[in-house]
């Protein structure tokens, strides 16, 4: 997304773009529907913790690990093969993410280098850093093209001013930004996906549209398929209204999947069954 142009809140102008108005409005019942939902009332940290970790199995999955949900629940040992630490990934980002709202608004990229750490659990010296020239991407599910770590540097920034100057658009927006860019950036040597998905969490969450992180995107964007996921990001990366509205859209729709998701969750434990 480009940041410049005479527009002082290009975030707020993507609000007006066809179809996204009904996006967000959508977006906002499917969340008001499970935050009415009694059983919020009396057990929502059950309902956030078990939205965490369907979550973190919606990220590791379109990042190549597709597991059932029990067996994610039941694993302790996520060191073994690429899938496992990918799984172990997608489940530390989610633990980690909510102790970084504070700092996601002051510093939105001191919050992704530590989302990398967290990511890669490793002491490389790539890791919790941009990419520099020359140095490889393993993230081998997004084939657009790569973007030279210059490039990389002044999308980044960009952002980041985008995030601390604060915007008047809506939640989805914003989020949808943020997951779309990191996605064409890939701005890390490994785990880009993941990180992407985590932030746009933080930004809902930190914007007060799920504030208590109960309606998981990444179980929607798992639903929806990798193959619409990777279609709508294309929308995105052509910067095109249409492009854009559609990516908005598709973000929109994970958000509302993810708040079903949570809704039978709550009347599962009504019912007593779970």
């Amino acid at each position: 997304m480009s940041t410049t142009g005479a527009t002082a809140d290009p975030l707020a102008a993507l609000g007006s773009l066809p179809g996204v108005a009904e996006s967000v409005e959508s977006v906002r019942k499917a969340v008001d529907r499970v935050y009415g939902h009694r059983i919020m009332r009396r057990r929502s940290n059950e309902i956030t913790s078990e939205a965490a970790l369907r979550g973190a199995r919606g990220s590791g999955a379109l990042s190549g690990a597709d597991w059932a949900l029990e067996e994610v629940r039941r694993r302790t040992d996520f060191s073994g093969d690429d899938e496992a630490r990918t799984m172990g990934a997608a489940l530390r980002l989610t633990a980690e993410a909510g102790q970084l709202l504070s700092v996601w608004r002051q510093s939105p990229l001191r919050v992704l280098a530590r989302l990398h750490l967290v990511a890669a659990a490793s002491d490389s010296d790539e890791v919790g850093r941009p990419r520099q020239e020359g140095e490889q991407v393993d993230e081998p599910l997004v084939e657009l093209e790569l973007p030279s770590a210059a490039d990389v540097s002044g999308r980044l920034d960009g952002l980041s001013e985008l995030i601390i100057a604060g915007s008047s658009a809506p939640a989805l927006v914003t989020a949808a930004v943020v997951h779309g860019e990191l996605l064409a950036l890939r701005p890390f040597a490994s785990h880009n996906g993941l990180v992407a998905r985590t932030a746009a969490r933080i930004v809902l969450v930190g914007s007060g549209l799920d504030p208590k992180s109960v309606c998981p995107p990444e179980v929607g964007h798992a639903e929806l398929g990798r193959a619409a996921y990777l279609a709508a990001l294309d929308g995105y990366v052509s910067g095109t209204p249409e492009g854009m509205a559609a990516w908005i859209a598709h973000c929109g729709r994970a958000v509302e999947l993810g708040a079903r998701e949570s809704t039978a969750v709550c009347e599962a434990l009504q019912r007593g069954a779970a």
